[in-house]
Order: C-alpha cells, then sequence, then structure tokens
C-alpha cells in the first residue's frame, strides 16, 4: 500500500462475508478482486515511474480465498486468471521484484496439530496467488516468514522439505525480535536451502545493542548472503525504531541507513511512511535511483 491515495486494497470481514447469500457471496468476491487486481496492475506503473524495483505484495488482496470449506474465491479468481496473469506481466516487463510476507499467524512449527494444517493451508494459498500472478517459483519472488514458535528450529527444518513446491521453492526465512535470532535461523536454512533474510532492527532489538552500526551487523549480513543462491538476490530488511534504536515501533521515515547495508543488492524498506521514506533515501542518495 501507498500512503497517499494511489494504491490502497479493498477488503471485507468474515461477519460481513456469512451474512450474504451464495450468490451474493460470489457477486461480492468477483467485484472486489477484480478491483484489487486492477490496483496490483496500478501498483506496477506506480513503481516503475519512481525507480522502484521491490514490491511488497499485499497479503490480503484475495480475503475468503482460504477459507476452510468455501470454495467461493477460488472459483471466482478462477474467471479471473487473465487479469492476474496481465498484472503479474506489468511487473516483469518493468523489471520489479515481487515478494510476499503472509501473516504472522502462520506458524509452521506450532505444537498445535489445528494451527500447523491452517498455516501450511494459508501457506499454499499465498503461494497460489503468486503463481495465478505467473510468478516464477524461486526466491526470486519470496514468499517470507519468521521462524515461528520458540524453541522449534528442528521442527520447522523437519517441515519445510514436506511443503508444496510452490511455497517451498520461493521460502526464506527472517529474523525476529524475540523468538529466533539469526543465529536460530542459519542451521535451518543450511539444512532446507531456504534463505535467511537479514533484519539488522530486529537484530539489535533482540540482542539490545547500540544501533545498527554494530560489527555483528555487517557479520549477520555476509552470513546470510552465503545462503542466496544467487548472492545477488540477497534480500534484507530495513526499519529504524520510533524513539530510538532499540524500538520495535517502525518509524514514518528512514533517518539510519547501517554501512553494512552499503553493498546488499535488493533493500526491503519496513517504515511507516512506506513510499516517503523511499524516496526520501533516494533523495539524500543512499539509494541509487536505480535499485529498490
Amino acid at each position: 500500500m501507498t500512503v497517499g491515495p494511489e494504491v490502497r486494497f479493498r477488503t471485507i470481514t468474515l461477519t460481513n462475508y456469512q451474512k450474504l447469500s451464495p450468490g451474493e457471496r460470489e457477486a461480492k468476491l468477483l467485484d472486489l478482486y477484480s478491483d484489487n487486481i486492477v490496483r496490483v496492475r496500478r501498483a506496477a506503473d506506480f513503481c516503475a515511474k519512481r525507480g522502484i524495483r521491490l514490491y511488497r505484495l499485499s497479503s490480503s488482496l484475495f480475503p475468503m480465498f482460504d477459507l476452510e470449506g468455501d470454495d467461493t474465491g477460488r472459483a471466482v479468481l478462477g474467471h479471473l486468471a487473465p487479469q492476474m496473469r496481465e498484472a503479474g506481466y506489468a511487473f516483469e516487463d518493468a523489471g520489479i521484484r515481487v515478494l510476499m510476507h503472509p501473516e504472522q499467524f502462520i506458524v509452521l512449527n506450532s505444537d498445535r496439530p489445528e494451527v500447523r494444517a491452517s498455516s501450511a493451508r494459508t501457506l499454499a494459498a499465498h503461494a497460489d496467488t503468486l503463481d495465478r500472478f505467473g510468478f516464477p517459483r524461486s526466491t526470486w519472488n519470496l514468499l517470507l516468514l519468521h521462524g515461528g514458535k520458540g524453541g522449534r528450529a528442528a521442527e520447522l527444518a523437519a517441515i519445510i522439505p514436506d511443503l508444496p513446491d510452490s511455497a517451498r521453492l520461493r521460502l526464506g526465512l527472517e529474523n525476529d525480535e524475540r523468538a529466533y535470532g539469526p543465529q536460530d535461523l542459519l542451521p535451518v536454512c543450511g539444512a532446507t536451502g531456504v534463505p535467511l533474510v537479514f533484519d539488522a532492527h530486529h537484530h539489535v532489538v533482540r540482542e539490545k545493542l547500540e544501533g545498527q552500526e554494530d560489527p555483528s551487523v555487517r557479520e549477520w549480513v555476509l552470513k546470510a548472503r552465503a545462503t542466496w543462491r544467487p548472492p545477488e538476490w540477497q534480500v534484507v530488511h530495513l526499519s529504524n525504531g520510533i524513539d530510538s534504536p532499540q524500538d520495535r515501533r517502525h518509524s514514518h521515515l528512514i533517518t539510519d541507513l547501517p554501512s553494512a547495508y552499503r553493498d546488499v543488492p535488493w533493500i526491503e524498506v519496513e517504515a511507516k511512511g512506506k513510499e516517503e521514506a523511499v524516496a526520501g533515501l533516494m533523495g539524500r542518495g543512499a539509494v541509487p535511483p536505480e535499485q529498490p
């Protein structure tokens, strides 16, 4: 999404959806999905005009798509296949890389079987979305998750090989502020071939460091790069705390760009200011216009 009005997506709540008759549900989703696909296409133009080459596709484009026991959403998207492919081609033609970061309630390694099952179903739905847009099944079009349930890295490593190819071949893992630092995820990445997306802000918060110029940030950038095939596809996350480097809340703009990121090819900006934050970085020369 954008801070401005240019690219905003529509949605519907489960409560309101369930009030509709079967025919009304289909009509509602057809209208909503069609409109959101048009807005995705608009996002490609928005990024291309501004020299932005990395775009996070919303994980909420198609509400009710993965609703258990109700295939209305899937049937509707089947009718919209040409429109989805056209939107996907717009990104590819403009040389814009697309990734997704599904909701945090996806916990593949939960100790609860029902959570593992629902997480796998939701992840597969996101992978299906990327397939329908025509994006290749590789980490070029990353499907990014956090480590999930703390203390269960071995269980996570055991689950990943059994994921469907549409999800497994795109999967990446990101360190977080609490459950999994990069040192916890690196063995999982090594065992499964999944790349590590390093987030310096999460690392600073978790380890209670003074800031993103700590030497360990550069160490982890390089260790994470070694998990990428090819290394030139490496993605890192960039964000700042609101009140201090240790504040886990994301600031509106980016004022602290770590020197450890100086040669990272793909930087995903996580800031509440969204495109304003990216424009600010480009304007001061921190990120050349030809890079994301």
